[in-house]
């Protein structure tokens, strides 16, 4: 078992009708929690590490940790880079040993993305790896990402085939009404399907990828708020709407915020409940643990993926 790019996994959903977990990392416990649950339900999986992770534990140490889980699993894993910046960003994660990366230049100009983007695409397939861009901007907040509603943007389903051909990407992050953070909708949620409807058949057999697609469940925003929490008007897509999108030409999608929210929950909880702990492993082991509980759930009710491996 190996560190492996993203390509067959994506291929094999699209065809399969479900989508892959990309699942954002940190620190061990919430590989351990990740890894634990796809050995269990076989299921294909992506951990993807952004350039806020990359600061806070280091690309190295990051690395490390998911080549011992392989090691311990005997799972394919894909490594991947979140939301990068830059081409000098994307081919740092390379040379640390990524296997697949993301170029967001979606905030440049049409011409502009495409021009960063091939330039990482010629890199990356020199190296074996593969690339995700993005058309369209997602709202919200996540890390280094900050786009205020008033700059974000639906993806124009006319651009996606002239981007996809001179660029040469892997796969294509779109904006159909998801967005980063835990705060996604202030009313009723709604995703544009008729987006991802064209865009799908201007693209066929072409892996789609959706970003701030986490769905804040309540059970995690109510035990947080139980425990001294203010996370009050939390709200999340559906996820009846992500297996919608799953069984369509979305092929990955990424999760994040209900990591942090079940982790969160799961450690406020165990220190409010035993307030004597002081030992980390104590209320750590707890976060571990409902990291499986969420990421099983979401392999089984929203991606579709189990038993793909």
């Amino acid at each position: 078992m190996a560190l492996v790019s993203s390509k067959e996994m994506l291929i094999k959903a699209y065809q399969g009708g479900y989508a892959v977990g990309a699942f954002n990392v940190n620190n061990m416990e919430l590989i351990q929690g990740i890894v634990t649950a796809c050995k269990e339900e076989k299921a294909p999986l992506i951990l993807q590490v952004s350039n806020g992770a990359k600061k806070y534990a280091g690309p190295v140490y990051l690395r490390k940790l998911v080549e011992a889980a392989i090691e311990e699993s005997g799972l394919d894993i894909c490594l991947h880079l979140d939301h990068g910046s830059s081409y000098e960003d994307c081919v740092s994660a390379i040379k640390d040993g990524f296997t697949s990366v993301m170029i967001d230049a979606s905030h440049h100009s049409f011409n502009e993305n495409i021009l960063i983007t091939s330039e990482v695409v010629k890199y990356a397939k020199d190296h074996g790896v593969t690339v995700e861009a993005e058309l369209g901007r997602l709202a919200g907040i996540e890390d280094d990402i900050n786009v205020s509603l008033a700059d974000s943007s639906f993806t124009d389903p006319s651009q996606v085939e002239e981007f996809v051909a001179k660029t040469g990407v892997d796969s294509l992050a779109i904006a159909i009404g998801t967005s980063h953070g835990a705060f996604k909708f202030k009313g009723e949620p709604k995703l544009r399907f008729d987006i991802l409807e064209d865009i799908q058949r201007r693209l066929p057999n072409f892996p789609i990828v959706l970003h701030g697609a986490s769905s804040v469940l309540p059970k995690y925003v109510d035990i947080i708020t139980e425990h001294g929490g203010a996370i009050s008007g939390a709200k999340g897509v559906p996820e009846e709407m992500l297996r919608q999108a799953a069984r369509m030409a979305v092929c990955k999608i990424n999760i994040d915020s209900d990591l942090r929210l079940a982790f969160t929950a799961a450690i406020r909880q165990s220190i409010y409940q035993n307030p004597s702990h002081f030992d980390p492993r104590q209320y750590l082991i707890k976060g571990r643990e409902i990291i499986t509980e969420v990421v099983r759930h979401k392999i089984l009710h929203v991606l579709g993926c189990g038993g793909k491996i």
